[in-house]
């Protein structure tokens, strides 16, 4: 299961947003439903983007300074709980606004079962300091197709991919009925482990990024 990530408050542009570009979005752009599961849109799409298995890129267009992400996948052919998705990316970093090309090869996470010609969904989880965003994009894995051209912004400074998780899981996710604590299926993932039980990897992503933010605000201290 994807924790929820607990950010402290950065030095940003307030309601900054993002938008992927590629594979395309679940439904259209709407900023007031970033913080909800997948933006809002919670059908998938009628029409799925082909991503290649190996060599795939992810593209989106990022309005804050900084930021982190997490790449999240779930092979189930309607998700509708963060619960149903498993990380497949550590923390991703960067800096810059304007278009953000992430080199994504599936073969090289640690997503398991995945075969040509499967559907999927991808749920990028986002935050530039003010508040968690998500937007999901459904796909057909296909070993035959190339993601399209892409290159980074000006401005936008090459990110840094922390490593993957190290708890292998299935691309299913845990496929558990509902959101931990008995609250609604699309609200936020829960915030913190049972200390009787060892951290997941959804966890350990959380504690990576808070640390991440920690660090950029540790910067920004300085600079001032």
């Amino acid at each position: 299961m994807l924790a929820s990530v607990v950010f402290a408050s950065l030095i940003v542009a307030a309601n900054a947003h993002f938008q992927l570009q590629f594979p395309a979005p679940r439904g259209p752009f709407v900023e007031d439903d970033e913080p909800k599961f997948c933006d809002g849109h919670d059908d998938p799409a009628s029409r799925r983007t082909f991503f290649p298995l190996s060599g795939g890129v992810i593209s989106l267009n990022s309005e804050h300074a900084k930021w982190v992400a997490v790449v999240s996948i779930t092979s189930k052919s309607d998700p509708t709980q963060f619960s149903d998705f498993a990380p497949v990316t550590g923390v991703l970093q960067a800096s810059g606004e304007g278009l953000f090309c992430l080199p994504f090869d599936l073969s090289k996470t640690n997503a398991t079962g995945l075969a040509d010609g499967q559907n999927a969904t991808l749920q990028i989880q986002f935050n530039g300091g003010d508040s968690d965003l998500f937007q999901c994009a459904d796909i057909t894995l296909s070993s035959s197709v190339t993601s399209p051209p892409c290159s980074n912004g000006t401005g936008v400074a090459s990110a840094s991919l922390s490593p993957a998780p190290s708890a292998t899981r299935s691309a299913s996710g845990s496929g558990s009925s509902g959101a931990p604590g008995g609250s609604s299926a699309r609200t936020s993932p829960s915030s913190s482990p049972s200390p009787s039980n060892p951290p997941s990897a959804g966890e350990r992503v959380k504690a990576s990024i808070v640390a991440v933010v920690v660090g950029l605000l540790g910067i920004a201290a300085a600079v001032a």
